[in-house]
């Protein structure tokens, strides 16, 4: 089953993929301002896992391959910048992410690759398996830089242990 959607809602889509954009990108800046925390570390990718409930439907479902591309390309390029970009520094026994000048380039850079990208994929396959794609690309970005930011974080702490 091949479901079509409406260009408006495409556009639509689009426009929201921007405004969580930058919402996220406040939100990123903002969060340099308090500690960085464990639970501040893990909780989006968590949070994020709930995404895999889509594949319930089977009009998101898509070939194990492409999941797994997807899901690499995200880990090994995608979330090379953002581990290149986060720094933390230690100021009166809490950690804090350094703010970067680069980082909200790169976070607009990134979203600016995965829209072009998004429209590419989108005319091979069906809008919702795109979805699905981009999701498993977003995840693999994400976890590994949250892996990445435990690690550093459990460095600058000299934590080697969950806590």
């Amino acid at each position: 089953m091949n479901i079509t959607i409406p260009s408006y809602m495409q556009v639509f889509v689009t426009v929201g993929a921007i405004v969580m954009a930058a919402l996220a990108l406040f939100i990123r800046l903002k969060a340099s301002r308090r500690p960085v925390t464990v639970k501040k570390i893990i909780i989006p990718p968590l949070g994020m896992t709930t995404g895999f409930g889509m594949f319930i439907v089977p009009e998101f479902h898509i070939q194990v391959l492409w999941g797994a591309i997807a899901f690499a390309v995200g880990w090994l390029f995608f979330s090379y910048p953002l581990n290149r970009s986060t720094q933390f520094e230690l100021i009166d026994g809490e950690v804090y992410a350094k703010r970067t000048r680069g980082f909200a380039y790169i976070l607009i850079g990134l979203l600016a690759l995965r829209l072009v990208l998004h429209e590419v994929v989108e005319q091979y396959i069906s809008v919702l398996q795109t979805g699905s794609v981009f999701f498993l690309l977003a995840y693999g970005m994400i976890l590994r830089w949250r892996l990445f930011m435990l690690k550093e974080y459990r460095r600058i702490t000299g934590q080697n242990h969950a806590g």
